[in-house]
């Protein structure tokens, strides 16, 4: 076992970091953390994990010997899934290396046997700073293990905002500017057509066109294969992935709906089995699900759930709609970026509605209260649309005591009262790109670590 490490180890001497197109987020500061704490950045699989790291690293080695600081994959076929290899590692480090070990990145290890344990042992004895990534919600605050609590600090990685895919398709956009040029929203518009058809993942954003799905459909592939099937021991594979493609062609679902459907076409899955699989999903976070607001736990578990993708771009990949439904990846989008912009504070999306009808799609709840409601609709001209939505949103702001009222629009911006409340409009591009002040839902779309460390636990 030891051999084994070793040849990892001076592998990683010999390793070139490659280059690294900064992220929205970064990791610099949460080095050197008091109380010291365990990093975890969790997030759907090729999201930008590993390359987040790489971009602490790229900084910390200009600085530091290369032999302080080790980096691990756990995807390594090298490495064997067997507790020995835990137990003999920090050992084989500090003989093959330096006594002097100062930080250790260790990616996607929680397939590995009683890795939480190793790693609580590590942060209790070793003075050493610990970041590790994980697809699965295993490694997540939700699901930590107990051995793990009070010690770990979560970053959830999402895809590229669009402020980001921007970057990375080297635009640069200010998001303080008040006012855009009609140039500057010709093009911005453009690009927001890009990201909602394609989506957001990095290495997507990057390829060729013709190369996108492909790409997008051997992600998926892979996350049913290893993230779900494979680590849940999923016997019926088949039953899985028509439930998939029920879900991916869906809004919203309910188990019963889905028991039902299913069925009829000739699949055996018990509704408790698919309770279960909708949980593996969600748990390598392909998929997020929102439940209905009510104070009645028994309404939130009989209502359907909304369903959202991770990404748009696998809604379009592997949808089997024949044409573009820019209402949904609008939807989506807002969903996508809301659950960014609140991740790790105590904010929590629902979405409303009552018993005739009238919907609200967002629900931002703080603490007690409900902070915004927000409505999307792509195309707002219509009146009896904006009746429709405007209707919803006022009689939801007077029955939740919220005034914070907003619809999110294709190209219509402005205030107007309806029915004695004040409703906000504004383009998608514009609120996805607007800069994270007091008024905006949260006041960074990432968590700053002191602001994390008093959720953490």
């Amino acid at each position: 076992m030891k051999d084994t490490i070793k040849t990892i180890l001076y592998s990683w001497l010999d390793r070139r970091i490659p280059n690294v197109i900064p992220r929205g987020i970064s990791l610099d500061d949460y080095l050197h953390l008091e109380p010291r704490k365990i990093i975890v950045v969790t997030g759907f699989r090729r999201v930008g994990k590993t390359y987040l790291l790489y971009q602490l690293l790229c900084k910390i080695l200009q600085d530091k010997n290369r032999k302080e600081i080790v980096y691990l994959n756990f995807d390594d076929e090298r490495i064997p899934r067997k507790t020995e290899f835990l137990t003999d590692l920090i050992p084989t480090i500090k003989t093959t290396f330096s006594e002097d070990i100062k930080l250790l990145f260790l990616d996607e290890i929680q397939d590995m046997p009683d890795w939480s344990k190793w790693l609580r042992r590590i942060h209790d004895n070793e003075d050493v700073e610990l970041f590790i990534t994980g697809s699965s919600s295993k490694v997540s605050s939700r699901e930590i293990p107990t051995e793990l609590r009070g010690r770990c600090l979560e970053v959830n990685l999402f895809p590229l905002s669009f402020q980001e895919f921007l970057t990375f398709k080297g635009m640069v956009v200010n998001p303080e500017i008040v006012r855009y040029s009609e140039d500057e929203k010709v093009k911005v518009t453009r690009m927001l057509n890009e990201y909602l058809y394609y989506g957001g993942m990095p290495e997507v954003v990057l390829a060729a066109e013709e190369r996108k799905f492909e790409m997008l459909q051997q992600y998926y592939s892979t996350v049913v294969r290893r993230d779900i099937a494979e680590r849940f021991h999923v016997k019926n594979e088949e039953g899985l992935k028509a439930m998939l493609r029920l879900l991916l062609n869906s809004t919203r679902y309910s188990i019963s709906k889905l028991y039902n459907t299913l069925k009829s076409l000739n699949y055996e899955i018990g509704k408790t089995t698919l309770l279960n699989y909708v949980g593996y999903v969600e748990s390598s976070y392909f998929i997020h699900s929102l439940p209905i607001f009510s104070p009645k736990i028994k309404d939130q578990l009989q209502h359907p759930r909304k369903v959202y993708f991770i990404d748009n771009g696998f809604i379009n990949a592997l949808s089997i709609k024949l044409s573009k439904n820019t209402g949904r990846l609008y939807e989506n989008t807002v969903a996508i970026e809301l659950l960014r912009r609140t991740s790790g504070i105590d904010q929590d999306l629902y979405y409303w509605k009552e018993r005739r009808g009238k919907e609200v799609d967002f629900v931002l709840k703080e603490g007690l209260r409900v902070k915004q409601l927000i409505q999307v609709s792509y195309d707002i001209s219509d009146p009896d649309t904006k009746n429709r939505e405007t209707r919803s949103l006022v009689k939801a702001g007077k029955e939740l005591d919220c005034d914070d009222l907003l619809v999110i629009t294709g190209d219509y911006e402005g205030n107007e009262e309806i029915n004695g409340k004040q409703i906000e409009f504004i383009p998608l591009w514009k609120w996805l790109l607007e800069s994270y002040s007091s008024k905006s839902t949260a006041s960074s779309p990432y968590v700053s670590p002191s602001k994390a460390l008093s959720h953490s636990g």
